[in-house]
């Protein structure tokens, strides 16, 4: 039987997916095969030997120790595209609230409770809702910093609304690429795009590249009165460049879920409480996809989403037992494992092989079931860093 430790609220569609009779699901689990998470720390987490993988309830993974998990042959999933909806929504909001007089306007409105005249009301309020006019987005350019599955979405919706839409991904896959509107004018550099855009939308990871991508330099060149929407992570942001940027006039409009403190009640900032994936939708859809996820690897060894090792997705035979391994990215591994099964006779059905960055995966199917001197001849092998028979 599996056994997934939980951590934070999962959606029960996603808790469901797990059959009873072969999984062991819960916040207090032993010795788990795997982590289900959404918003936990596992850096302050002790790593037990049984687990296999983590897979998170979301997009990001900054709170998951990455590197240190794939030392140890740990798969990292998440959940790409579960959520984009939630987000593109709420960034379509942000653009509004940005442009139109909404949030003055309503905050006025509420002001007026000494006033009991509804005519009276009526009266002032058609005097005084010029103070609260505000633009459309129709015919402005928005500018998407990241094409992937949140951002692409965000240009769809924009080309809907009439808006003109350029966007800058230096890392764009292909199945990004096939998903992106022709429509969408591809910058070739970030300057680019932020010298053209009224309306600049961030959609990348945090990482070493993007901490602090907008900064002082990158806001100088912004058009004077353009709005700036984060609804990605907050250190790809220097709040006190963007603060300064605001008091001087060039930055219109700072819109973000992540407040900080020094842009707590500045008239030029609208920031919501991280809650761009909060609806009951992104949340089901999330936990639901890792939980495949999680089931797939753990009863096939097959990876899909993962944040560390590369894709590997292999059917399998009726009647076979697989082996699974993953090892650094270096020549000579898989023949010496290879070598190792046909001097233990060993008889090879199928195989794949893939790698990314310095880590590889590879599933064997086995005529056999290998015995315990044969897995251990396997992890004896070099540069080998964890394997199992499934």
């Amino acid at each position: 039987m599996y056994k997934v430790r939980t951590y934070n609220q999962i959606s029960v569609k996603g808790l469901d997916r797990f059959p009873r009779q072969a999984y062991e699901v819960g916040s207090d689990i032993g010795q788990p095969d795997a982590f289900l998470l959404r918003s936990q720390k596992l850096q302050d987490v002790e790593v037990p030997k049984s687990l296999l993988a983590a897979a998170r309830a979301g997009a990001g993974v900054n709170n998951v120790p990455v590197a240190q998990y794939s030392k140890q042959g740990i798969v990292v999933f998440n959940t790409p595209g579960a959520n984009a909806n939630a987000v593109k929504e709420l960034v379509m909001a942000g653009m509004l609230l940005a442009t139109r007089g909404i949030l003055p306007g309503m905050a006025y409105v509420n002001s007026l409770t000494a006033m009991s005249d509804a005519a009276e009301m009526a009266a002032l309020l058609e005097k005084e809702k010029t103070r609260f006019a505000g633009g459309e987005i129709k015919g402005k350019t928005l500018g998407i910093v990241g094409l992937g599955a949140i951002g692409s979405m965000v240009a769809d919706m924009a080309l809907a609304m009439g808006m003109k839409v350029v966007g800058f991904d230096p890392a764009l896959s292909i199945d990004a690429a096939w998903r992106l509107s022709s429509e969408v004018s591809r910058m070739e550099n970030l300057q680019s795009l932020l010298t053209r855009a009224d309306y600049i939308s961030l959609h990348v990871p945090a990482m070493d590249a993007t901490h602090h991508l907008i900064n002082d330099d990158a806001l100088g060149l912004v058009k004077t009165g353009a709005v700036l929407l984060n609804f990605a992570r907050e250190t790809i942001v220097d709040s006190a460049a963007v603060k300064r940027s605001l008091d001087k006039g060039k930055l219109g409009k700072y819109v973000c879920d992540f407040p900080e403190p020094a842009l707590l009640g500045h008239a030029k900032v609208i920031a919501t409480p991280h809650i761009g994936a909060s609806t009951e939708e992104s949340e089901e859809n999330c936990a639901v996809m890792a939980a495949n996820q999680l089931m797939d690897y753990l009863e096939n060894g097959n990876i899909v989403n993962s944040v560390n090792f590369p894709n590997v997705n292999m059917g399998r035979t009726a009647g076979t037992t697989r082996i699974t391994f993953s090892n650094d990215n270096v020549s000579g591994v898989l023949g010496d494992v290879l070598s190792v099964l046909a001097e233990k006779k060993v008889n090879v059905i199928d195989m794949m092989n893939k790698s990314r960055g310095e880590l590889a995966f590879n599933i064997i199917d086995v005529e056999t079931s290998p015995g315990d001197h044969v897995v251990a001849a396997i992890e004896a092998v070099a540069h080998v860093i964890r394997v199992r028979v499934i």
